[in-house]
């Protein structure tokens, strides 16, 4: 293969990764529905903790156990930010980048 057809592969699955991770949030967003529902918190370590032992479980590398965890993490406080946004729980500051006002300072 060429590094043209290299690089369409990685293209593709970069699609279906994104594709796989905002199916992953539109489920989080249900969850955190059926949460309010019944009245409990949109964040449980217990759980984030579970999620993050599974993946690691199921990883055949080549990226080892920690890079996956910390990829997890990120994609887990993306889909709680997101939960916290639908629900109004950041108020005026939701979906606002917290360093915005800082004029680059």
């Amino acid at each position: 293969m060429t590094l043209e057809d290299w690089r369409r592969r990685i293209d593709e699955l970069d699609r279906k990764l994104v594709e796989l991770l905002n199916q992953r949030a539109r489920l989080a967003l249900r969850i955190a529905d059926t949460k309010r529902a019944i009245g409990l918190s949109n964040r449980c370590p217990d759980r984030e903790e579970e999620v993050l032992q599974n993946v690691s479980a199921h990883n055949r590398g080549p990226l080892d156990g920690e890079a996956i965890r910390r990829i997890l993490r990120a994609v887990m406080a993306e889909c709680l930010r997101l939960e916290e946004v639908a629900s109004g729980d950041r108020g005026d500051e939701a979906g606002r980048d917290p360093t915005a006002d800082r004029g680059g300072k």
